[in-house]
């Protein structure tokens, strides 16, 4: 259910799911255990967040001092449902009066330089941001001219003077907005599908180590009538540093897996792919530690990849290209079996079986007998 709900997002290009601050103060602590001063001195811009609603903004000015910012700075996309009419984000409900002859705001930018306690109460708070916003001393709140897309010249010259993008991006628009990034070459801790690492635009840079997965996965979002919504497979993608990529993973033998680990009762483990130069691992904790040849791991392997001990080469999909043959037209026999002519089977890594599946889809080519794995990477063990 939760996957079919980001499908079903991405297809309304729905993507207005909020992050909660918990999920933000989580992840942005793991780096600061690793090294606590990833973000000193740094200029960080969440790029696809109304000030007015979002956590991330909330995050950084009331951490502003501690991480030691230079600079922090935020756009939204469009008008919020709150600007203009209650500044709730700073604890303050009461209706703001629009000066006279200021333009209509579409989308907003807030910068901020400095923070402190400007009301004299003893402590910061957001409401000193407000009155300091109010006041514009030393920070900025303005309307952006255009509709606040990150793809925008505006924001684009905001995406220049910045050193690390944190932000939660349209899911719809994945691709797009991580090949801004590359191609500024910006440093960035954002929120994605972690599925999108099989996609052609994606998965090179996963390959040549220039995107990872962060720290921890985020499970539910806030929405903007207050309710919440659950997913699966989302996480955090980076190119920041952090312990967990640094950790070697507990491995046991082949034998030992198949021994033990209860897991594979039934599973065709260890078996040679009919279409791939690789072994089929089904799952992360059964990667033998004795075996140096190449392997079929699940994306998951990615939560926990340790770039000193593992080298990705490959995906098992069509584009990639690493595929040793190419079926005819296939019969996919589905669930219900029923039966229909496809070309399904050369998107993925093959297996051969033995006798029909039971309530699961399996191939016919030429009176044999495949079934197809989920995607996966395509890993070596690196020789100590």
């Amino acid at each position: 259910m939760a996957n079919k709900n980001l499908t079903k997002a991405k297809k309304a290009k729905n993507d207005e799911f909020y992050t909660q601050f918990s999920d933000i103060q989580k992840e942005i602590e793991s780096y600061l255990e690793y090294n606590p001063n990833t973000f000193k001195n740094k200029v960080i811009y969440s790029n696809c967040d109304d000030p007015y609603e979002s956590n991330f903004f909330r995050y950084f000015v009331l951490n502003f001092d501690r991480l030691g910012l230079k600079k922090l700075i935020s756009t939204s996309y469009k008008p919020s449902p709150v600007a203009n009419t209650q500044l709730g984000l700073f604890g303050d409900d009461k209706t703001l009066t629009k000066s006279k002859g200021r333009p209509k705001i579409t989308a907003n930018k807030f910068i901020i330089n400095e923070v402190g306690d400007i009301d004299g109460d003893g402590s910061f708070t957001l409401e000193d941001i407000a009155q300091q916003l109010r006041a514009n001393k030393n920070n900025e709140w303005t309307p952006l001219d255009g509709d606040g897309d990150f793809r925008s010249d505006e924001c684009i010259e905001l995406l220049k003077k910045s050193d690390i993008v944190v932000t939660n991006p349209p899911f719809s628009l994945f691709r797009e907005y991580v090949a801004q990034l590359v191609e500024y070459k910006r440093n960035f801790l954002i929120i994605g599908n972690q599925n999108s690492i099989t996609l052609k635009e994606i998965f090179p840079l996963v390959k040549d180590n220039k995107i990872w997965f962060g720290y921890s996965k985020v499970k539910v979002f806030n929405k903007p009538d207050g309710s919440t919504q659950s997913f699966g497979n989302v996480g955090w993608f980076t190119n920041l540093d952090h312990g967990r990529r640094h950790q070697p993973m507990s491995l046991m033998s082949m034998s030992d897996n198949k021994k033990f680990n209860k897991k594979l009762q039934g599973k065709q483990a260890y078996e040679k792919y009919d279409n791939f130069n690789a072994i089929e691992v089904p799952f992360v904790d059964a990667i033998p530690s004795n075996y140096n040849g190449v392997m079929g791991v699940p994306v998951s392997f990615l939560d926990k990849y340790n770039p000193d001990q593992f080298e990705i080469l490959g995906l098992t999909k069509t584009w990639f290209g690493a595929a040793t043959k190419t079926y005819p037209e296939q019969i996919q026999v589905g669930e219900n079996n029923e039966k229909s002519k496809v070309t399904k089977l050369n998107d993925g890594a093959v297996l051969k079986i033995s006798e029909p599946l039971k309530n699961k889809t399996y191939y016919i080519v030429n009176e044999k007998l495949y079934r197809q794995t989920f995607p996966r990477l395509l890993v070596k063990q690196l020789q100590k």
